[in-house]
């Protein structure tokens, strides 16, 4: 047997974090047995569809490398099927046409509710002799069994069994010619020969009416697999607040995506105490016992850790093609500044994302002002005198590097009786703007001579005269 798995968003809105999971799941089953992973939209949702979701589904799983095999498949380009085979089902009388209305279905649903009772459809067309009423267009609804059970063994949750009693029959095609969900994604896994459907385990409640259609259609059942859902770090359903934003925004915020893979596939599965794992890894650990039966708990501030990990171990040359859009933004011309791949190197193990390390590198590409707060200080009648004669000792060293400027600095320090901090944090608000850098010696090397004493000249204007 060949493994098939699919992913099968609705294209109503933008790839999640939770959809990315089930595609990085599916996706890395498929290529764990050397099978084949589908992609299918799901576009029956009328209203709610549209071509900018397509893209974005497309631009999250071409970000994050989840490459499929075939595909992708469009529901609204296989109506002719769906209804072919919902003919079948009426021949067959395994299927029937429905005329209740719309406010024949509220009312019949709000005297269940009064009496009590779950809320469902009672099968009043079920072998009704009624003439059809005039004017109306039917649904086609499926006879689901009156007795036994739907049983399945979830390759994460174990046995579930479900009594058909208590499912109603359920509508296959609505009044307008388009399926419902399904009866289409029983169809598209049936005739994509799909073996494993993993899934969110928000379809385990649909997975027995499933069945039933499969068994009515005299159909082989795949094996089914339910992926408890991703909570925010407060125990609550996940909310954009705490993480559950498109994965482009993740791009845009900065994180690479071998790093949101990596935590991705950590939300509920593990492989022993690993934490840090690249893709070859994940395909040859990953098995579907191994995902949890509880909900998982999403920590933006262990995406930010593994983030980190990720930006230590990544060459340069790539993190500089990543910040440069970044620096832009923030008005810095990287042409006109010192060597791009020096500073990334100086500062890219104290940042957390691309973002952050743009942020923190501005300053060598356009100086900053400090605060006032930072001037007043730091710029004082006490300090004044050592910037003056540093300014005099820098401008005087003929190889400018980093060990001749920070020599250059204990001799002033020395020269003047007082502590480095005297001397260094002065310095650092003149040419960073900002107090908390990188070594201040590793930031001159990278100005440079001629950048560093236009700038002090600069804010030498700021201190106070005597």
């Amino acid at each position: 047997m060949i493994v098939r798995t699919r992913f099968a968003p609705s294209p109503t809105g933008y790839l999640h974090i939770g959809g990315a999971r089930t595609a990085l799941f599916s996706w890395a089953y498929a290529r764990k047995h050397g099978g084949q992973f589908i992609l299918r939209i799901e576009d029956t949702d009328l209203e709610r569809s549209t071509k900018e979701s397509i893209s974005a589904i497309h631009d999250g799983m071409e970000w994050l490398g989840l490459d499929y095999d075939e595909g992708p498949f469009y529901q609204m380009e296989r109506l002719q099927r769906y209804q072919e085979v919902a003919q079948q089902l009426l021949q067959n009388d395994l299927a029937y046409y429905c005329y209740a209305s719309k406010e024949e279905l509220d009312e019949m649903r709000e005297q269940q509710l009064a009496a009590g009772l779950k809320p469902r459809y009672d099968g009043r067309w079920r072998d009704s002799n009624q003439s059809p009423p005039a004017n109306v267009k039917p649904v086609i609804r499926f006879k689901n069994p009156l007795g036994g059970y739907a049983t399945f063994t979830d390759l994460i949750k174990g046995k579930i069994t479900v009594a058909n009693n208590e499912l109603d029959d359920l509508v296959l095609i609505r009044s307008d010619g388009v399926p419902t969900y399904n009866f289409s994604v029983v169809l598209d896994d049936l005739d994509m020969n799909i073996t494993h459907v993993i899934r969110g385990d928000d379809h385990v409640n649909n997975t027995p009416r499933q069945i039933n259609i499969l068994k009515a259609l005299g159909a082989p059942l795949p094996e089914y697999a339910h992926v408890p859902m991703i909570l925010g770090a407060n125990g609550e359903r996940l909310s954009k607040r705490h993480g559950a934003v498109s994965v482009m925004q993740y791009r845009d915020d900065g994180y690479l995506p071998e790093a949101l893979i990596n935590y991705l596939a950590r939300l509920g599965w593990s492989h022993g105490d690993e934490e840090i794992f690249n893709r070859q890894q994940l395909v040859e650990w990953f098995d579907l016992s191994s995902i949890s039966r509880s909900p998982a708990k999403f920590n933006p501030e262990k995406l930010h850790w593994l983030n980190q990990q990720y930006l230590k171990k990544t060459d340069n040359s790539r993190l500089a093609e990543l910040v440069v859009p970044f620096l832009r933004k923030d008005d810095c011309d990287v042409q006109r500044g010192p060597d791009l791949l020096k500073v990334i190197d100086l500062l890219k193990e104290r940042v957390n994302t691309i973002e952050e390390l743009a942020d923190a590198a501005v300053f060598f590409f356009r100086a900053l002002a400090p605060s006032e707060e930072l001037k007043e200080q730091f710029f004082t009648l006490e300090s004044k005198p050592l910037i003056v004669d540093l300014m005099e000792k820098l401008s005087q060293i003929e190889d400018w590097n980093r060990e001749s400027i920070h020599l250059t600095i204990k001799n002033v320090v020395k020269g003047h009786a007082v502590k480095f901090p005297k001397v260094a944090m002065p310095l650092r608000v003149m040419v960073t703007g900002e107090v908390h850098t990188p070594s201040i010696d590793a930031i001159l090397e990278l100005l440079g001579r001629e950048e560093t004493l236009t700038r002090m000249h600069t804010q030498m204007d700021k201190f106070p005269y005597s």
